[in-house]
């Protein structure tokens, strides 16, 4: 940094500002250093760095390895949101949401010094593992159902209330009760929506039809719309999320069951392609890029905190239902004409 500051004619404390992006030194003057840096080929020991502000400005994130478009969207978000606010960003995956493979991960970051750590944690077994975190380590779990009761502070979308948007337009359309195609029942997510469903349902008077838990993809959403498509008395589906719904349309399209004419169908998680289905999908739109900023926000206050004994901290983010294609009014149908009277109305 002396060899930078000696070419380029400035302080060493100049040097610093401009490494460190400081506003207060001139636009002539940030570029003679930094040419002066690429002239000599300068970098930032990070090393160095580290031991001297005892800050690494890295951060690790706890994810797995998964095509499932929630947690990936989740994992692209904090990572987003890290970059942006000049962190560098250290990622762990585990193939099994399990507390052993959970705690390795926690482990491996930890001794590459991150600052703190956000964990996608849809299952109990990740946000269990964080407890064993080193003491001082701060972390933040991102995704699942949430107890308010967690030992570090949480952030997640308010699945319940997204499946009582989704259940209750439905309702309002006219459907004298909404089925639902379901999630993985050991994820929290899932149960999640299937109790804020259900509960939609209790409060409406409406039938509460019996729930068959499925996996989160398409083939999973097709075999569940079979079973749906087989019922003429279905005329609405809720599905935990847009990947089961496209399964659910192929069904109900072989089926010969129109949809939004015969059958209305809502997803949830708003994937980019949900808007080119056929016909184009209603779905509850997660704001996975808010969940990131959050994340970060509340991880970078309680690194700030992590040796006070501040409130834990538990952010929910509320989601949105985005209206397409795939939901419709419902009318009850007209009885055909048999040529019989009515039968009279007892006085």
């Amino acid at each position: 940094m002396r060899d930078v500051a000696k070419l380029a004619g400035v302080s060493h404390q100049t040097v610093s500002r401009v490494i460190n992006d400081h506003p207060n030194v001139r636009a002539e003057t940030r570029e003679r250093v930094l040419a002066a840096m690429r002239s000599l080929n300068y970098r930032r020991n990070l090393a160095a760095r580290t031991l001297a502000t005892r800050e690494s400005r890295t951060l690790g994130i706890i994810g797995f390895e998964t095509t499932l478009f929630g947690p990936e969207s989740m994992l692209y978000g904090i990572e987003s949101a890290a970059r942006a606010a000049g962190y560098l960003v250290s990622v762990a995956t585990v193939r099994e949401l399990a507390h052993r493979p959970v705690l390795e991960a926690v482990d491996r970051l930890a001794q590459h010094d991150v600052d703190g750590i956000i964990a996608i944690a849809p299952k109990p077994a990740v946000t269990t593992a964080l407890t064993h975190a080193p003491t001082g380590l701060a972390c933040v779990a991102v995704g699942g159902a949430g107890s308010g009761s967690d030992p570090f502070p949480t952030v997640r979308v308010d699945n319940a209330a997204g499946a009582r948007l989704a259940t209750q337009h439905l309702l309002d359309l006219g459907h004298a009760t909404v089925h639902h195609a379901a999630g993985p029942p050991d994820w929290p997510e899932a149960q999640a929506r299937v109790d804020g469903w259900r509960a939609t349902l209790y409060a409406a008077g409406a039938v509460v039809p019996p729930v068959t838990p499925g996996w989160w993809d398409a083939a999973a959403g097709y075999e569940q719309g079979r079973r749906l498509a087989a019922d003429p008395s279905v005329t609405a589906v809720f599905c935990a999320n847009d990947r089961i719904a496209l399964g659910v349309l192929r069904a109900l399209h072989e089926a010969g069951r129109r949809v939004p004419e015969d059958v209305s169908v809502v997803g949830f998680d708003d994937m980019p392609d949900s808007g080119y289905f056929l016909p184009p999908l209603t779905t509850v739109h997660q704001d996975f890029a808010e969940m990131g900023r959050r994340a970060l926000a509340l991880l970078l206050h309680h690194m700030a905190h992590v040796e006070g004994d501040g409130p834990t901290s538990n952010v929910v983010v509320a989601p949105e239902l985005v209206l397409r294609g795939s939901t419709a009014s419902h009318t009850r149908p007209i009885p055909p004409d048999t040529g019989r009277p009515a039968p009279a109305v007892p006085s």
